[in-house]
């Protein structure tokens, strides 16, 4: 078992080759292959964190396609001031295919 925890946009997110990701937007076209930094990785029992061993390792993904995520509303209230304020919000996200982890 193969497997790789990259840096994917402020979070990690844990892959392997064929896992589809939403990550946050990329600037890259579709089809365009780009390449995640690897944080961990693991193959079989042999477990690897050192920085100096994974910056060779590379872990390539193809571009599928931008998306936004789900509308999330933020609502703000004080009692008896009369105070309201309510708020949406929409991520942009790119959908992500990993090719290879090598």
């Amino acid at each position: 078992m193969v497997y790789a925890v990259v840096r994917a946009g402020g979070r990690q997110e844990k892959v392997e080759v064929g896992t589809i990701v939403h990550l946050d937007r990329v600037r890259a076209a579709q089809g365009e292959n780009i390449e995640l930094p690897a944080v961990l990785f693991v193959d079989g029992d042999t477990v690897t964190t050192d920085a100096d061993k994974l910056a060779k390792i590379t872990v390539t993904a193809e571009v599928i396609g931008n998306l936004r995520g789900p509308k999330i509303v933020i609502q703000k209230f004080k009692n008896k001031t009369g105070y309201k304020k309510r708020q949406g919000h929409r991520q942009d996200l790119t959908r992500v295919k990993v090719t290879g982890i090598k």
